[in-house]
């Protein structure tokens, strides 16, 4: 099986849980945990891919700095290739407070750091020259990649024979569409949240976001929705899926997996609901540990979950 090109931000999660207020100045609030993971949106496609047990290539950059050390060490653990990760002389890796609430939602702390950095010099096409799917991961993110250049990047890619896909974060700029429209005819899938997805486009509606999303030149777009599951058009089917059956211990890092279930579905050629029910199920396991990828499991386990909790 050809590899999969995660390409795009990596960060370093320092995750607390449970957090129920932010104490006040001075005060030292205690939690039951606080461990540290690895995040950030293509470092944990690539994590989830290698669990599931699919070939993957991680391109991005970090810091010469222990959180990159660490980011470094665990992707290769679980078998990702991590040739493609950049090492900035200038920049420390990227990083994130990760604050679990009770309920498993959460808030976060970030610092940029070497993703600040990263830009379409450091990709090294002759690496990833076979892959099959090319992944940006992190839009919003990336202030020297967003907007026309990952647009290039993107059409380079498809001019390679790669698939692509991208997935979004939160836009604090508020440039949303503006910022993101030159990529969207270079894009055979986008997976945004509900949220980021109704941001872009003005419309609160899950079949009208895909629909302009497909209208402005998106292959299939992929609406990921939570406890709802997720909602997906192109311009010849459309269907929601409810969400899988699972005990949430902790919402970190569920899109990105979800995304990463996406992605493996499409490598295998599966058609586009039964993909998305492994999305669903690779989200699901997600949620149901601390951390973005720690509840991710070998696809065959992954599959026996699906089958049993996941709506088809």
């Amino acid at each position: 099986m050809r590899q999969i090109a995660s390409v795009g931000i990596l960060v370093a999660d320092v995750v607390a849980k449970p957090v129920s207020h932010y104490p006040e100045r001075g005060v030292c609030a205690h939690v039951e945990r606080m461990e540290l993971h690895v995040g950030g949106c293509a470092s944990n496609v690539a994590l989830a891919l290698a669990k599931l047990g699919l070939p993957v290539c991680l391109v991005g950059r970090v810091g010469r700095d222990p959180f990159g050390d660490f980011l470094l060490t665990e992707l290769q653990r679980y078998g990702v290739d991590t040739r493609g990760v950049q090492r900035s002389a200038t920049a420390g890796t990227s990083s994130t407070m990760v604050m679990v609430h009770p309920d498993g939602e959460r808030s976060f702390i970030h610092h940029m750091g070497a993703n600040a950095e990263f830009c379409p010099d450091d990709i090294d096409w002759e690496l990833i020259r076979d892959c099959a799917i090319f992944h940006l991961a992190g839009a919003y993110l990336m202030p020297r990649m967003d907007g026309e250049p990952a647009a290039r990047v993107l059409q380079a890619a498809k001019q390679r024979g790669m698939m692509t896909c991208l997935d979004t974060t939160w836009d604090a700029s508020g440039q949303w569409m503006r910022l993101l429209q030159p990529c969207l005819p270079y894009l055979d899938y986008i997976t945004p949240n509900y949220s980021e997805a109704s941001m872009l486009t003005g419309e609160t509606d899950p079949e009208k976001i895909a629909d302009r999303l497909v209208e402005a030149g998106v292959g299939t777009a992929v609406i990921k929705m939570d406890a709802q599951g997720c909602f997906v058009k192109n311009r010849a089917e459309a269907f929601h899926l409810p969400a899988c059956k699972v005990a949430v211990v902790d919402m970190l890092g569920a899109g990105d997996c979800f995304t990463a279930g996406w992605l493996a579905g499409i490598s295998m050629g599966w058609d586009l609901r039964r993909t998305a029910r492994l999305a669903n199920a690779v989200g699901a396991l997600c949620v149901s540990a601390l951390g973005a990828t720690t509840g991710v499991k070998p696809l065959a386990e992954t599959l026996q979950f699906m089958e049993q909790n996941c709506t088809a």
